[in-house]
């Protein structure tokens, strides 16, 4: 923690105490209590955040710019930090100063504060790991370029120029009926100026002309977004081709409002124009990532004519404009279950007037557009195989199904697989702890950080991760730790933290009136009790839910699981497995699906054929709601062993040795809060 700064003790009742203040740097989540006075650079070092700062604090780099932000009990008020010193006020670098932008090496704290790092502040951004290829679908866009030529006006007739290119679109390429949207119409004319009587229009649903260039325009673009509650990511591409061109990814800035989705409609329900804050918010970051991907790939703004937008319900319906609080309560009731298209300016988007941005269909309260990409893209509905498709996040979305049948359900796991309320927990960045492995016999870890491929153990670790350190364990390095714990029996199956017999390791430490596991000494980072109970809260959430639809389809075995989002696609299937995240399936047939969900939404951006078959199968899926299914608390509380109290997981056991389960695991039952 940082020095305590002059002025930070008082005298009450004769003995001085220092006064102290809760300090929450985003995009990060990490959090501490640091002495009031403690600079925002000092607080940041302290608690392994990642600010820049070349100068070293001297402020004259002016890298560790920063915001003050906000959150539920915490507004973003200026006097929570010192006002500009010096330092600030008299700042020339090359780096101007932004409006609203604290110097974090002069900016003192004074009380409880939220503080933004901007991604140009940080050395290392988070790792958005939402990287999708091209969908395997063909090309059917919904927008199509048709080259026109138009004669010259005389005096002898009385056309006007609108009917001019309603002539020449039917005579040169048969069209008939066509509408011309009021943005394109006004254009027609600069343009026939423009390209000498020749123009490109671009036609939506082949009848309505959206768009008119003057001269020849051979490509137009369209955007992708899957818009998460913790990451976003969106990527460009030709409408033509299908090829993806730039691909842009950041974190959710309604981060600085709460961490989970529950925590964010609380935020609406508490503050007047909370809604309006929240989607402003992410209509803001959605609109710099498109600047950011023209600019990428050097694509005019206004070329892009279609955008196209997935995501849970609440992210649905906050990026739209509707009110998510109906959201927050029991039954969990949407704006509307149909697809919505409306115009993307509308959305704050800096595209072409006559953009159009659509949304999916959402299944039901709890099971969002995102869901519905994810099927679109996995095809469950396409096949006889049984599948189970598990969307791994703070809401985890599940859909079991086959051509003949589909079921969809949505369980609270929490936000610990990301790596919070977690000791030492952290979001996927460089230098968080994303693999772990525990030798059987001396109880010796090793692990792997993001950022780099070496173990920590292989020679130069040391020197590969100078930069960033090693600063905490993410969701898939808790998720190993413990697994690799309980494989070495110092986990047992009811989720107890003990010593082995026989064996007395250094790494197994006192923490109060338990143990922990330390898996790494500078920083500590430790598996503590209260982490694996986080960790069976969490899967034993995902596995009664995946048991409900099972219960429900009338099987006891899947032919196939497919793991899809960010942190799905880097969660190894035997640990999952071997902790009882998901049911027994044979090891083969359990993959990750990558982005599933920004796969659904690339293929409704290229594919008029995609969006229809995805409102029809979306109209198929039957929603099992867990929070009033009788058996779901059953299916819990048996699902909090590793990896089951009841199941013997004799596919896994052919391919992992599994350590004996107590006759008593899964008969004590464990209190639990999941919703």
């Amino acid at each position: 923690m940082a020095a305590v700064a002059a002025g930070a003790l008082r005298a009450v009742g004769g003995p001085r105490v220092v006064e102290t203040a809760d300090v929450l740097f985003t995009p990060s989540g990490r959090r501490g209590r640091v002495s009031v006075g403690t600079t925002v650079l000092d607080a940041a070092r302290s608690l392994n955040v990642d600010l820049d700062s070349v100068c070293g604090g001297r402020g004259i780099c002016g890298r560790c710019q920063v915001e003050v932000g906000e959150r539920p009990g915490v507004p973003a008020e200026a006097d929570r930090l010192s006002p500009p010193d010096g330092k600030e006020t008299t700042y020339s670098g090359r780096r101007p100063l932004a409006d609203g932008r604290r110097m974090g090496c002069a900016a003192q704290i004074r009380r409880d504060v939220v503080i933004r790092v901007p991604a140009d502040s940080q050395v290392h951004r988070q790792v958005v790991r939402k990287a999708v290829g091209r969908p395997t679908v063909p090309v059917d866009p919904l927008v199509q370029l048709r080259y026109v030529e138009l004669p010259e006006p005389t005096l002898a007739d009385s056309f006007g120029e609108l009917q001019r290119l309603r002539t020449a679109l039917n005579e040169q390429w048969e069209l008939v009926d066509v509408q011309v949207e009021p943005s394109a119409l006004v254009s027609l004319q600069p343009a026939l100026d423009a390209g000498n009587r020749a123009v490109t229009v671009a036609l939506r649903d082949g009848h309505r002309v959206v768009a008119v260039w003057p001269g020849l325009c051979d490509s137009v673009h369209g955007v992708a977004f899957d818009v998460g509650s913790t990451t976003l990511a969106g990527h460009l591409c030709d409408l033509g081709s299908g090829a993806v061109l730039a691909t842009s990814g950041r974190m959710n800035p309604q981060m600085g409002y709460g961490e989970d989705l529950m925590s964010r409609v609380s935020y609406v329900l508490m503050n007047p124009e909370g809604a309006e804050r929240l989607t402003a918010a992410v209509r803001a970051a959605l609109a710099a990532m498109v600047t950011e991907m023209c600019d990428e790939a050097g694509v005019d703004p206004g070329s892009v004519l279609e955008v196209t937008l997935v995501g849970n319900p609440v992210m649905h319906h906050l990026v739209l404009g509707f009110d998510p609080r109906h959201l927050g309560t029991a039954p969990f009731v949407l704006a509307t279950t149909e697809a919505v298209s409306t115009g993307a300016r509308e959305l704050g988007l800096d595209v072409h007037p006559g953009a159009r941005a659509y949304a999916p269909p959402c299944v039901a309260g709890h099971v969002g557009a995102d869901a519905a990409a994810m099927v679109l893209a996995e095809g469950p509905h396409r096949g006889r195989a049984l599948t189970l498709l598990v969307d791994v996040g703070t809401n985890a979305e599940i859909v079991l199904g086959n051509d003949r049948r589909l079921l969809a359900a949505s369980s609270p796991t929490g936000p610990a697989f990301e790596g919070a309320q977690i000791s030492g927990g952290q979001r996927a960045a460089p230098g968080a702890v994303e693999r772990v492995r525990i030798d059987r016999e001396t109880l010796e870890p090793r692990v792997k950080v993001v950022g780099c491929d070496l173990w920590s153990d292989d020679d130069g670790f040391a020197r590969a991760v100078r930069r960033t350190g090693v600063t905490g364990i993410c969701g898939s390095g808790i998720l190993e730790a413990v697994a690799e714990l309980f494989l070495a029996g110092v986990v047992t199956a009811d989720g107890r933290l003990v010593r082995p017999a026989g064996q007395d390791s250094p790494h197994i430490v006192e923490s109060g009136r338990t143990l922990a596991y330390r898996v790494w000494d500078d920083p500590v980072l430790e598996v503590t009790q209260p982490d694996v109970r986080a960790i069976q809260l969490a899967k034993a959430a995902l596995q009664a839910g995946c048991r409900l639809l099972m219960e429900r389809f009338g099987v006891t075995t899947v032919d196939r699981i497919r793991l899809a989002g960010a942190f799905g696609s880097h969660l190894d299937p035997m640990y999952a497995m071997v902790l009882g995240l998901l049911p027994d399936c044979d090891l083969d047939d359990v993959g990750a699906a990558g982005n599933s969900a920004g796969a659904g939404a690339l293929m409704v951006l290229l594919s008029s054929a995609a969006r229809r078959e995805i409102e029809q199968v979306t109209a198929r899926i039957d929603k099992v709601e867990t929070a009033i299914e009788p058996t779901f608390q059953e299916h819990f509380v048996a699902a909090m062993a590793f990896p089951h109290s009841s199941l013997p997981y004799s596919r896994l056991a052919e391919r992992v040795l599994l350590p004996a389960a107590p006759a008593t695991v899964g008969q004590r039952r464990t209190r639990r809060s999941v919703r």
